[in-house]
């Protein structure tokens, strides 16, 4: 008796926790089943506990409006992504052909610059001072050169030793350093070098 009690107690427990689905046809027949309704009805499921309904159509209508937001989000990050790294390679390249440019009139005037006047910054492995700069990379390393040109100019810079980053910059106002082989050193902004 005890355990017949059990399995009653049982069914009706998994009875009433089953829900009870409200189909209505293209023709607007609506009938009640137990089972999830057929392709093609509208569908409501019903909780006979609380008696509150849920809009099975409008459900699934959310939820695909929510996973092709998803969708679209990973898109724009993957397009983002794509565009950050095109970004940074023409970055480096512009870098690569502004140092390319400095080595080459080191080269084609020897008697007015040091072999390393203008060491190549390499945006891999760059010099902490440079690091905070290296948005602007290929503006550092063409202020460089004009750096040197300017201080050559000047006919009291015989030969360029050296052209750095000076600690002086700011994001907005690069500076840079000549040392000359006559001892005498020369400080330019970026805005004397774009004049």
């Amino acid at each position: 008796m005890r355990s017949t009690l059990l399995i009653l107690g049982s069914l009706f427990a998994i009875n009433a926790s089953a829900g009870v689905y409200k189909c209505t046809d293209a023709n607007g027949k609506t009938d009640y089943r137990s089972a999830p309704c057929e392709a093609g009805h509208s569908a409501e499921e019903i909780n006979i506990k609380t008696g509150g309904s849920t809009n099975l159509d409008k459900e699934e209508q959310k939820q695909q409006l929510e996973l092709q937001a998803q969708e679209q989000k990973q898109t724009q990050e993957q397009i983002e992504q794509e565009q950050a790294k095109q970004k940074l390679e023409k970055l480096k390249q512009d870098s690569k052909n502004e140092s390319a440019k400095n080595q080459f009139q080191i080269k084609s005037n020897p008697d007015k610059f040091s072999a390393f006047a203008i060491p190549p910054y390499n945006y891999d492995s760059l010099p902490t001072l440079v690091k905070d700069y290296q948005s602007r990379l290929p503006d550092v390393e063409r202020f460089r050169r004009q750096a040197a040109d300017k201080a050559l100019a000047t006919k009291q810079c015989n030969r360029v030793e050296s052209v750095e980053l000076s600690s002086k910059s700011t994001q907005t106002a690069l500076v840079f350093s000549v040392d000359c082989s006559t001892g005498k050193n020369f400080i330019f902004s970026e805005q004397d070098l774009s004049k």
